[in-house]
């Protein structure tokens, strides 16, 4: 019995959306469906998950982006993120056109996540991290059997999240990352929200931004 993971680029931004699923019930989420419905309905069905849930580090359009279509084609709820990001929710379809993305439309998380909640994917179980800085409401996903965290855009291979977009706070997301990652041990691995996975020991030594903590 493990949680199964399929990475999927998605949108002109080349956001890692992550398909999870347990392999016992076939149960799946996904992690950040920002866009791309087509092909992640495709994937979903190449392996033969149930999609019951759509899980949301942060309301960026390309995190988020198409979240509200596919809650409502499957009837399943979306759960994420912290309530704090309700903001860049409600501007789901002001980014779409600033970013010249499709249409997106702002949804209603059936249930808020906080600092130490669990989430279930069929008979697997994460723990949730609040990481605000990229944005206010930013959360983490961690499965600490696989030791595997899917981080969005707090932590990437060799950088950290952008904070200069609005409610952005650098400082905010350094002290994120010194509580809730770089306690962890340096095998745990991370798919960040762009670009390859790395892991907690790597960028502790390697990551720039992190030398000075």
């Amino acid at each position: 019995m493990s949680l199964k993971v399929e990475i999927i680029p998605v949108t002109a931004f080349q956001q890692n959306c992550s398909l999870l699923w347990c392999d016992s019930t076939m149960e799946g989420a996904l992690v950040d469906p920002g866009g791309d419905k087509d092909l992640l309905m495709e994937r979903v069905a190449q392996h033969g998950v149930k999609l019951t849930q759509l899980l949301i580090t942060h309301a960026h359009i390309d995190h988020a982006g198409a979240a509200a279509d596919i809650a409502e084609a499957l009837h399943i709820p979306v759960i994420g993120p912290h309530e704090a990001d309700q903001f860049w929710i409600d501007q789901l379809g002001d980014q779409a056109r600033m970013f010249q993305f499709p249409q997106s439309r702002p949804f209603v998380p059936s249930r808020w996540l906080n600092q130490g909640d669990e989430v279930q994917v069929g008979n697997e179980t994460m723990s949730v991290m609040h990481c605000p800085g990229h944005t206010p409401g930013h959360v983490v996903f961690y499965h600490a059997d696989m030791g595997v965290l899917f981080v969005g855009d707090v932590l990437f291979q060799n950088s950290i999240g952008r904070t200069d977009f609005p409610q952005g706070d650098h400082a905010t997301l350094i002290q994120s990352i010194t509580d809730n990652l770089l306690v962890l041990e340096d095998d745990v691995q991370f798919v960040p929200g762009h670009g390859p996975m790395s892991t907690i020991g790597r960028e502790r030594v390697a990551n720039p931004h992190l030398q000075k903590i």
